[in-house]
C-alpha cells in the first residue's frame, strides 16, 4: 500500500507541484501584503507611543496590547466572519492581509518604538533648533537611523509571518496550507503532500533567513566600525 501510494503521488506530480506552487504564489502575496501593513502600522503607533502627548501614548500603548494580547486565528476570525455580520463582508486573502498586518503592526510598534528610543534625543533638539517641526525630524532625522537599528528583527518577523500565513487556511486563504488540504482530502497522498509543501516553505524560508544573517552582520560591522 506504501509503495503504491508513492506510485500514485509519482504519476500526479506535475499537478501536485502545480496546484501547491499556486498556494505558494498566495503564500507570498498574503505575507508581502501582511509586512507591509504591519510595518506602516508598526511606524505610525510608535511614533505616537513616543509622542510627548499623553493621550497619544496611552491610544498607541491600547492598540498594541490589545492585539499582541488576542491570538493571530482570534483576530482573523472576527475580520473575517465577525465584520460580515455587521455587512462588511471582506474575501479570504485581503482579510488575511488585514488580520496579519494589524496584528503584526502592534509587535512591530514595539520593535519601532525601541529603535527610535535607541536614537539619542539630542538629535531632536537639535532639528528643532535649526527649525525644524517635530513631525518632519521625527520623518528626516531619527526614522531613517531607526529603521537601519531595526532591520535584523524586521526579517525575523518577516520569515515568522510567512510561516504564520499557514493559519489562513481557517478563513479559506488558498494559500498554501489550504491547498495543501485540499489535495490530501482529494487525493489521500498526506504524507507525499506535506512533505512538498516543507520543502516549498524550506524554499522560501531559507533565502529570507540568510538576508536576515547579511543584515545582522552588516549592522554588527557598523556598530563596530
Amino acid at each position: 500500500m506504501t509503495g503504491d501510494s508513492w506510485g500514485r503521488a509519482l504519476a500526479q506530480l506535475p499537478y501536485l507541484v502545480h496546484v501547491l506552487l499556486l498556494g505558494a504564489a498566495m503564500t507570498v502575496q498574503v505575507t508581502a501584503g501582511g509586512f507591509v501593513v504591519a510595518i506602516v502600522l508598526g511606524l505610525v503607533f510608535a511614533v505616537l507611543k513616543t509622542a510627548p502627548a499623553r493621550i497619544l501614548r496611552v491610544f498607541a500603548t491600547a492598540y498594541a496590547e490589545i492585539f499582541r494580547g488576542v491570538p493571530v486565528l482570534t483576530q482573523l476570525f472576527l475580520i473575517y466572519f465577525g465584520l460580515a455580520n455587521i455587512g462588511i463582508k471582506l474575501e479570504p486573502v485581503p482579510a488575511a492581509i488585514v488580520g496579519f498586518g494589524i496584528n503584526g503592526g502592534a509587535y512591530l510598534t514595539e520593535v519601532f518604538r525601541a529603535g527610535i528610543e535607541a536614537i539619542h534625543g539630542g538629535q531632536l533638539e537639535g532639528a528643532s533648533a535649526i527649525g525644524m517641526t517635530r513631525a518632519t525630524a521625527m520623518w528626516y532625522v531619527v526614522l531613517p537611523q531607526a529603521v537601519r537599528v531595526v532591520l535584523p528583527p524586521l526579517g525575523n518577523f518577516a520569515i515568522g509571518l510567512l510561516k504564520d500565513t499557514s493559519i489562513a487556511s481557517a478563513v479559506a486563504a488558498p494559500e498554501l496550507s489550504f491547498r495543501a488540504r485540499t489535495l490530501v482530502d482529494q487525493t489521500f497522498l498526506s504524507t507525499q503532500i506535506y512533505l512538498m509543501v516543507a520543502v516549498l516553505y524550506l524554499a522560501m524560508s531559507l533565502p529570507l533567513s540568510r538576508v536576515v544573517r547579511a543584515l545582522e552582520a552588516r549592522m554588527g560591522r557598523g556598530h563596530v566600525a
